[in-house]
């Protein structure tokens, strides 16, 4: 079981600040606890079971060795989702939500090739041989490259799921993972509707101290379960290996 949340802690994160009262979705009534000074208040309680809820469920994602896109493009976000989605190692969105990343997946893959190819250019002394004007495009375009899709460099494939910090700020990001079937978890404030998601975790999606409390939470549950499957890996007999490989294709 993952580790217990405690109410506590998220009080004292302010993750449970929602938004002005004139601003919310009649759909996140069953998460709201009452109203203070025009503010919604949020039932941490809820708050708490739910991310247990989604913890357990990305727990098990990770220790089964596949991935969890996590995305957050808003300021306060971006850095906090950058730096915990690295600790677990996973891929991260963080600057533009590029347009069919999920739907069109084949080809960001070509993109994310390109930036490996440019690399290859650079070692093996080819970029030496190119003129002053062509090495300065080849630069420009890797560092566009590097900078919308470097986090997802090592993603061959779709995700298992996503993580979303504000779900109206990455609608599209919701929209594209809805569309294949690919479930959502995401940081629910009380301006959203909770029914886009698949793991609600109801939430101040505003404030970094919040945000980085609650991911603290999830990432946390991401390593448990990376080491539960490295643990797994290692109390696999000799013959294992041949075995892992077969499933693993089967995967893809």
């Amino acid at each position: 079981m993952a580790n217990k949340v405690e109410v506590k802690e998220l009080l004292e994160a302010g993750v449970h600040f929602g938004h002005m009262t004139r601003k919310w979705d009649p759909n996140m009534a069953p998460y709201i606890y009452m109203e203070r000074n025009g503010i919604h208040i949020i039932n941490l309680y809820k708050t708490a079971a739910k991310i247990e809820e989604a913890n357990e469920a990305l727990k098990k994602i990770a220790a089964s060795g596949r991935k969890v896109l996590f995305v957050a493009t808003k300021k306060q976000a971006k850095d906090i989702v950058a730096e915990k989605a690295a600790a677990c190692n996973m891929p991260y969105i963080t600057e533009r939500w590029p347009g069919g990343m999920l739907t069109n997946f084949v080809t960001i893959r070509k993109a994310i090739k390109k930036m490996a190819s440019i690399d290859r250019m650079k070692k093996d002394g080819t970029f030496n041989t190119l003129s002053k004007k062509e090495k300065l495009q080849i630069e420009r375009l890797r560092a566009k490259l590097e900078k919308n899709l470097g986090s997802i460099a090592d993603m061959t494939r779709l995700p298992a799921a996503l993580f979303v910090v504000d779900i109206k700020a990455e609608h599209i990001a919701v929209k594209e993972a809805k569309k294949l079937n690919i479930p959502v978890f995401a940081m629910v404030d009380t301006n959203s509707d909770p029914r886009q998601v698949d793991f609600v975790i109801p939430a101040n999606d505003d404030a970094s101290k919040s945000i980085d409390k609650v991911l603290s939470l999830v990432s946390a549950s991401i390593v448990e379960g990376l080491s539960d499957r490295k643990a797994e890996k290692e109390e696999q007999p000799a013959d294992a290996p041949a075995v892992q490989a077969e499933a693993n294709a089967s995967e893809e």
